[in-house]
């Protein structure tokens, strides 16, 4: 796994000492809200663009509540790296699938590297794809066990969501069960990418 995503599992760890989203009003309709100029949280002085999307101000409380997250207990998980910088929006949730109780935790980063930046780190683990036709990777690391990563393409760098499956039974999962439902997450949130 590349810089990035050691960066972004790394957040998701730590994402207990992370502070709410605080005061700032998030989204919270169902359909993608009309774009604005917002003053980005966080910049950096490496020259690249302002990311220009906040996943935990961006993307609507309904709708991560209808995919099984808690949306009222996001937390910001924001990574400042001075060459580049990361946005981030951590989410825990339970998704009642037939017969299983699958508990996850979701981190869902902007940041302003470039998708062919993010294939020459994590090339050797992504396959490229489409998400409601926008490029994007995912990434599926075996040395990273339980882990799902989509990383899509925006005007300012990438969207990822990487998603982590905390088994709640022995033995393994099985590593095509990684990714089950996580386009299908990616295709819903996509709309949202304001870029």
């Amino acid at each position: 796994m590349g810089r990035w995503g050691t960066v972004a599992l790394a957040a998701l760890a730590a994402v207990a000492t992370a502070c709410s989203p605080g005061s700032a009003e998030p989204a919270t309709g169902d359909e993608a809200s009309p774009s604005t100029t917002r003053t980005p949280r966080i910049t950096d002085d490496s020259g690249r663009p302002p990311v220009t999307f906040d996943p935990c101000y961006d993307i609507p409380d309904d709708v991560m509540n209808a995919a099984g997250y808690d949306a009222g207990k996001k937390e910001l998980a924001d990574m400042p790296m001075g060459t580049y910088t990361f946005l981030g929006c951590a989410y825990e949730g339970t998704i009642s699938v037939p017969g299983v109780l699958a508990r996850y935790d979701l981190l869902v980063l902007a940041g302003n590297v470039s998708l062919e930046e993010e294939l020459t780190k994590n090339g050797h683990v992504a396959e490229a794809v489409e998400v409601n036709g926008r490029s994007a990777l995912v990434e599926v690391d075996p040395n990273v066990r339980d882990t799902c990563r989509y990383v899509l393409q925006t005007t300012f760098g990438i969207v990822g969501l990487s998603r982590i499956y905390h088994k709640d039974h022995p033995g393994a999962v099985p590593q095509d069960e990684w990714c089950a439902g996580v386009l299908d997450l990616a295709t819903t949130l996509e709309p949202f990418i304001q870029d």
